[in-house]
């Protein structure tokens, strides 16, 4: 593609291509229904030439939302594709899901706030307000939840119950404390006695994407496995934490919950709408909470088991987030940028990878063990802007549109050589290459 226009028009193309009227796929066949946190970002694109229709994306979203507040990080597409999703999921299970509307039982990174004030952006005063008090009970709402539901003990952290609700569905913290600790006795028989194999005939997934580019078989049964723990205890957070192998408090999860807060808050001083003082006191928290995670040894932020408070300590391009939740101090944020920088962690030719180079875990093309996604970089883009390094902004800015003009929009992308990975014609991909071009500096 030789200049901007083509590839905004290109971009633009892929949307409109995997559009699918009040929502947009991430990508045809492999991902044929609405997520959270993929609409969010692709709200953030479509907002620069269709405010109403990047609207629209946000408000299909809450089309799903619990009575309890949770948005669910999957609204299933009715019909023939939502056939295999429904058994495995069965919301209805829980009393607190839509009775016309099929989801997942989770939640994804609160990316809701961010995408409904990107939308604003684009908008006069009096329509901003409009928007903003369309949207605000929903958003309120689900704060509330994440508070309710997932900081039980008022520690200020958000907890997950499953890798799928991070976001980055294997990354290295969670599959290593998986693999030493979590993996039930029959998953790992069938590793040790290679009978996980067979599962290939029946994965969807590798039936488009080649399988060295997916999770293994081990970890999609593992996760599987997870899923089916949490659908038989209805999904109800009680009884999940009475014997649950997974409750962590994440690092991405929380980073975004830090800047979900912020522009919750923002929002609601617009519309002069009410926030009750003791959510707002616990959203101070959550920011001060952050520095937690923090390991003075090693220089970095990490996740932290929910139960023990032990730090899990892999590396992933989680710990470049906490730049994007603008709470910690300069210093640390220098030294975060000081890893960004370093080829040897998170500085490839194509970076920022979601696993540093020097990683055990690190494969260029496996999923979220190594490979490039546009959604982190935008959002350490946002980061770096917060924190005054508008050059590292603008140069990976400028790596990103690099490898769409020079490989296309796939999911993700190898950081060493650039080569596309995943699917191809991928949304948020498309979505935030529109973003970074008309934000450029």
């Amino acid at each position: 593609m030789s200049d901007t226009a083509e590839l905004f028009a290109a971009a633009k193309e892929i949307l409109s291509q995997n559009d699918r009227g009040l929502y947009t796929v991430p990508a045809k066949d492999l991902y044929p229904h609405q997520w959270l946190w993929d609409s969010c970002f692709i709200a953030i694109g479509q907002r620069h030439y269709d405010v109403e229709r990047a609207k629209m994306e946000i408000l299909s979203l809450l089309r799903g939302q619990w009575s309890n507040g949770m948005v669910p990080h999957m609204i299933l597409t009715p019909g023939r594709k939502a056939h295999p999703y429904l058994g495995v999921w069965r919301s209805w299970v829980s009393p607190y899901a839509p009775d016309d509307i099929s989801t997942s039982g989770i939640t994804q990174p609160p990316m809701l706030a961010e995408a409904v004030v990107q939308i604003g952006k684009k908008m006069s005063v009096v329509e901003r307000r409009s928007w903003y008090r369309q949207v605000f009970p929903a958003l309120l709402s689900y704060h509330q939840w994440l508070y309710t539901d997932r900081d039980p003990h008022k520690e200020g952290l958000a907890l997950v119950i499953h890798p799928w609700e991070t976001g980055l569905d294997t990354t290295p913290p969670w599959m290593a404390d998986m693999n030493e600790h979590l993996l039930p006795w029959w998953i790992r028989v069938l590793d040790k006695t290679r009978l996980a194999a067979l599962l290939s005939f029946f994965r969807l997934d590798t039936r488009h994407v080649a399988p060295e580019q997916r999770p293994t078989n081990i970890e999609a049964m593992a996760l599987y496995d997870a899923q089916r723990r949490l659908r038989r205890k209805e999904y109800n957070i009680n009884k999940i934490l009475e014997h649950s192998l997974f409750a962590i408090e994440d690092l991405a999860f929380n980073c975004i919950f830090v800047r979900a807060n912020e522009h919750l808050l923002e929002i609601a001083k617009s519309i002069r709408a009410d926030i009750p003082e003791e959510l707002t006191a616990r959203m101070y928290k959550t920011a001060r909470a952050l520095d937690e995670l923090w390991d003075p040894y090693t220089e970095s932020y990490y996740p932290r088991d929910f139960t023990t408070h032990r730090l899990l300590k892999e590396q992933s391009v989680a710990g470049l987030l906490p730049l994007y939740a603008g709470c910690i101090s300069k210093e640390r944020a220098a030294t975060l940028v000081k890893s960004l920088e370093n080829e040897h962690l998170f500085g490839p030719a194509y970076p920022v990878p979601s696993a540093p180079l020097n990683s055990t875990w690190f494969n260029p093309v496996r999923y979220w063990q190594g490979p490039t996604w546009f959604n982190m970089n935008w959002l350490i883009i946002q980061g770096l802007r917060r924190y005054g390094y508008h050059d590292h902004a603008d140069a990976l800015a400028e790596l990103m549109v690099e490898m769409a003009q020079e490989h296309g929009f796939y999911e993700y992308f190898n950081p060493l050589t650039g080569q596309g990975l995943g699917a191809p014609d991928f949304s948020w991909t498309a979505a935030l290459v529109i973003d970074v071009l008309k934000e450029k500096r």
